[in-house]
């Protein structure tokens, strides 16, 4: 929570957007009285109690923006399983098969999905008799050597009033891009990359496979919002972690009502397959962080399973949120006055003049006004610093939600000025500026000894000599010189060449 250099630009810009909106008497006021169905709705990194045990079927972040390179076409990226450890094999990350991973659209600000892009996944093997995901480098999504491989199917699924008026299949066996294993097995994997992103009918693109995650913040703020003392900012926890991203570019048309009316609500759910053979929602992501941080325990299971038209029940979360009251606990700065109608404003119903539904029924949802043109350098408090095409209308990889969340809940748009943050500001790894926009994963062989730095030598000292054949020197041998040079690759390659060597010797002292 320290403070941000920002110009003065965007105050006069949010001024006229959305203080110019809440100073229209009475629309507050209105707002809640007519939140029937209306709050809070998001998933995030490990936010619920029964989510948080069941990665594969979490989301973790939805955004939605005019893509930068193709500004006639809305690009949405929906994230799964939290903290992805790269080197976490040899159960790599997969999407589960027995879910229904779902994007939601919501063109005409009724709190219910006009349209649902349904991706589901199947997972294949090609030698069950190997603990191994790939036998050999991997260089291309087709190589024999990569052992286990998914491939997925996209429904478009078109809804009235929440009835099924037409199901058409847009994608079929489509492969996903693996968990980048290490610059051994996957020595080129932009490549892979590449091949993984896949051309839909009408000029829409679609992708799934693994990626860096893009969320950048430092997560100590669990630990007595930073350490109680500000002594905890400026390490972004989710540096060098992966998620498992879908990712979908259609040309804007093909989502909005009309070229009058511009502006959708997206989010995403996953749905799981219980013991009677019924998918049920278990996660739900719009917004970020409502869930993680606005809504108490007692409503998170509850959350994940319901939907934006449903969403009253949980309005109390907004009006009167818990974070100001700890913030102003252990620091001091004094709570905005309840109940927090500013906060219904701007992400239950959108910012009146920017990405907000004409006769929206407020509902927490991720808006997007996808007549706003790209910004050619965007600035990452968006909104908040007179970029409209930044949060909260949409949600750009580079935006930078904690700290424009934590200013707004400090207040900023009731008179409270201030410039709080986490001291992250930008991501650890630049983002592509091509679709599917997302940063390539880190690889399973990050590391001293992926970098040849230091360690390898060390990996030869200690295993060399219990890993060269009997009979054979340690110093100089064919063998070690093959054990360090897998060094190099990664200790997974130690340990392969090691056992492999182990059971040439065994075979060798059977035939004498």
């Amino acid at each position: 929570m320290t403070p941000n250099s920002r110009n003065g630009v965007g105050r006069a810009g949010v001024a006229t957007l959305i203080c110019g909106a809440l100073a229209a008497g009475g629309l507050a006021a209105a707002g809640v009285t007519a939140l029937e169905p209306g709050a809070a709705a998001a998933s995030s990194h490990r936010e619920a109690p029964l989510i948080s045990g069941t990665p594969q079927y979490d989301n973790t972040d939805v955004y939605a923006f005019v893509s930068p390179d193709k500004p006639d076409t809305t690009t949405i990226v929906a994230n799964w399983i939290p903290f992805e450890e790269p080197a976490g094999g040899p159960n790599f990350f997969t999407f589960a098969e027995d879910a229904q991973y779902d994007i939601h659209i919501d063109n005409n600000g009724d709190a219910q999905g006009e349209l649902l892009y349904r991706f589901t996944f199947k997972t294949h093997v090609k030698n069950k008799k190997t603990f191994l995901y790939n036998t050999g480098p991997v260089e291309s999504l087709d190589d024999p050597d990569l052992n286990i491989t998914q491939t997925y199917d996209v429904d478009l699924l078109k809804l009235k009033d929440q009835q099924l008026v037409s199901r058409t299949k847009i994608a079929n066996d489509v492969p996903v891009a693996p968990s980048n294993v290490g610059k051994a097995s996957m020595p080129d994997y932009a490549k892979l990359r590449k091949e993984a992103v896949h051309h839909l009918a009408g000029g829409a693109m679609s992708f799934a496979g693994q990626a860096d995650d893009p969320f950048f913040l430092d997560l100590r703020v669990f630990d007595l919002l930073y350490g109680g003392n500000l002594s905890e900012v400026g390490n972004d926890t989710l540096k060098g972690y992966n998620v498992n991203s879908i990712a979908l570019q259609v040309p804007t048309h093909m989502i909005t009502e009309s070229a009058e009316q511009p502006i959708v609500g997206i989010w995403s759910t996953t749905q799981r397959k219980n013991a009677q053979g019924h998918f049920t929602q278990v996660s739900r992501l719009g917004m970020p962080l409502v869930n993680e941080v606005v809504n108490p325990i007692k409503d998170k299971d509850k959350f994940n399973a319901s939907a934006p038209w449903n969403d009253g029940q949980f309005l109390k979360n907004v009006t009167n949120p818990e974070l100001p009251k700890l913030i102003e606990g252990i620091y001091k700065i004094p709570a905005p006055a309840e109940p927090r109608n500013d906060l219904v404003d701007v992400f239950l119903k959108g910012v009146e003049g920017l990405n907000q539904p004409p006769n929206v029924r407020p509902s927490e949802q991720l808006r997007l006004n996808t007549s706003i043109e790209p910004t050619a350098k965007p600035k990452r408090l968006g909104v908040l610093d007179g970029d409209n095409a930044g949060f909260p209308n949409g949600r750009r990889l580079t935006d930078d939600v904690i700290d424009a969340a934590l200013q707004v809940v400090e207040g900023e748009l009731v008179g409270a000025k201030n410039d709080l943050g986490d001291a992250v500001n930008k991501n650890d790894k630049k983002f592509e500026k091509a679709f599917p926009y997302v940063a390539l994963p880190t690889e399973g062989s990050r590391g001293p000894l992926a970098k040849g730095v230091s360690g390898g030598n060390d990996v030869r000292n200690q295993l060399g000599d219990a890993l060269s054949p009997a009979g054979s020197s340690s110093g100089g041998s064919t063998d070690t010189t093959l054990i360090a040079a897998s060094a190099g690759a990664g200790a997974l390659g130690v340990l392969l060449v090691g056992a492999a060597l182990l059971w040439w010797r065994r075979m060798r002292e059977r035939a004498y």
